[in-house]
């Protein structure tokens, strides 16, 4: 008589625990391939990975979101991804082992799994009621597959007191049976996320097809003297691969730009208005370089970018909608953008129409937004962190009060508004690098958008400072370059630099973290000098 132990029905073969757990896995498999499948037919932000996704940013501390993009950078949302993903193959199995000993409880908790991907599909902005058919479809499939995966695994022989045959398939049956399931679950996931693509096509059409018209008022080259070609030091003009991006969405939403429209209603809005693509192209088209900096990014931080941009004036097009800002008498202090994904992000109406050049963006660099940074239309206003400014994806306007109308980030610890602190960086020597004594070029970026800078210093081991060379302005909403010759002695040295505005307004050298409005402090940087 062959004994059942440590798992196994015999020599070298699995037990059903073992087969129950793979069971487990393949109907997880199953269930997100074809509520994959599903998500194509409703829309991407509906598929179960995503939508949960989305409920665990909706509702995580601002502490630990601070730490993941510490810790992960722009890769926070693929490790949340592989985390739910882990999650989810623990759950799995554990469904699967269940299920060995009790297919009705074990089935149940894989269909559970399909509920609570409903539930956060249906509570996420935006949500309809389709939204929660994937979720459903995947957890019922997941069921239901594993309840027919575990019926046949194989049982032992039956003890010589025993009645009955073994029941199950026999092992060459059910490794079929297994093989059939992971062919039809990658067949079906393939097709979704096919359909999903050929869904995109059109939104990738409208892009490819977009030609932008020429600016009406064009921004002047920028100065010769702007990018000091320092080795190491960051391009004046970051290029849109490499410009940051900061955002919640786990899918970047691709916006068809013919099916596109923009609605501007709300509190002071005498004459509403609902605006396509193309009758926001025929106005004209304003150009403008700007740096945009997120509230996340700390002293020294990666998180800032500088580009060109072109879009339409945001204050003409409120004025021809009938908004007043508050200092003439308006009855509405803050205007709250959303985007098609449901984020939502409030902007001081006096902001936006004190003169500063505030756009609706729609190109970058000299062409039409990247579906990553917002395409077809997005906010820009500079001086304004983006959180409360830079709205991506943008599809609505709506005018109210900030006593009336907390936006997404505010509900979640961080301020109503936020202007751009002074900031300073060192982008070379990179901290803790090696360098030889002599001559060092110490070299970085400095921004105040709608302030301007006007100097930068630099000192070492708390000496004192130094005045360093800034490369041409370029506007006040833009970065300026600069650069010191440092003679540097060998041995260990902490460099440190701050900025001043142009309203003379010294960057404070006081530590504070990135909640509730921004990092402040001076930047630092430790090296060696080899002798």
């Amino acid at each position: 008589m062959i004994r059942t132990r440590a798992g196994r029905d015999g020599p070298g073969r699995p037990g059903r625990s073992a087969l129950g757990a793979v069971s487990g896995l393949l109907a997880a498999f199953a269930g997100l391939a074809l509520a994959q499948l599903a998500a194509a037919a409703v829309r991407p932000e509906a598929a179960p990975v995503t939508a949960v996704g989305g409920a665990v940013v909706d509702h995580t501390p601002a502490a630990v979101k601070e730490w993941a993009i510490r810790r992960f950078g722009t890769d926070d949302k693929l490790v949340l991804t592989l985390g739910i993903g882990a999650v989810l193959a623990a759950v799995a199995i554990g469904a699967g082992l269940l299920a060995v000993r009790r297919p009705a409880a074990g089935t149940a908790l894989a269909a559970a799994f399909g509920v609570l991907g409903a539930a956060a599909a249906l509570g996420r902005p935006e949500a309809a009621w389709q939204d929660a058919l994937p979720s459903l479809a995947g957890g019922f499939t997941a069921a239901g597959v594993l309840y027919l995966l575990v019926r046949a695994i194989p049982r032992p022989p039956p003890r010589p007191s025993g009645a009955g045959p073994p029941g199950g398939m026999d092992r060459r049956g059910f490794g079929r049976l297994a093989l059939a399931t992971l062919t039809l679950s990658a067949v079906a996931g393939y097709a979704g996320r096919r359909l999903g693509a050929f869904g995109d096509a059109g939104a990738t059409a409208s892009r490819a097809g977009l030609v932008l018209p020429p600016p009406a008022v064009p921004a002047p080259p920028v100065p010769a003297g702007s990018d000091l070609r320092i080795p190491g030091s960051t391009r004046f003009i970051t290029p849109n691969q490499a410009f940051y991006r900061v955002d919640t969405a786990l899918v970047v939403p691709r916006v068809d730009a013919d099916t596109w429209r923009l609605r501007v209603h709300g509190d002071g809005v005498s004459r509403p208005l609902t605006l396509s693509l193309r009758e926001l192209l025929a106005r004209p088209l304003v150009e403008h370089d700007a740096t945009l900096t997120c509230v996340s990014n700390e002293v020294g931080g990666p998180y800032a970018g500088n580009a060109r941009w072109l879009g339409v004036r945001l204050a003409d097009l409120l004025r021809e909608a009938g908004v007043r800002p508050p200092s003439q008498g308006g009855r509405a202090d803050q205007l709250v953008a959303r985007s098609v994904d449901g984020m939502t992000l409030g902007t001081p109406v006096e902001a936006v129409m004190d003169g500063r050049e505030a756009l609706l963006a729609v190109g970058m660099n000299g062409e039409p937004l990247p579906f990553r940074h917002g395409f077809p239309v997005r906010m820009i206003v500079p001086g304004l962190y983006g959180y409360v400014s830079a709205c991506k994806w943008l599809r609505e306007l709506r005018l109210t009060t900030f006593a009336a109308y907390d936006a997404y980030w505010v509900r979640r610890s961080w301020a109503q508004q936020a202007p751009v602190k002074t900031q300073s960086r060192i982008d070379t020597p990179r901290p803790f690098a090696e360098v030889a004594a002599g001559r060092v070029a110490v070299a970085g970026v400095a921004w105040a958008p709608h302030r301007g800078v006007a100097r930068v210093e630099v000192r070492v081991d708390a000496g004192p400072w130094r005045e360093a060379l800034l490369g041409a302005a370029d506007g006040d909403d833009t970065w300026r370059q600069w650069v010191w010759l440092w003679e540097a002695a060998p041995g260990g040295h902490t460099l440190e630099v701050r900025a001043t505005d142009r309203t003379g307004a010294v960057q404070t050298g006081e530590r504070t973290g990135t909640v509730p409005d921004g990092a402040t402090g001076w930047h630092a940087v430790t090296v060696r000098v080899r002798g």
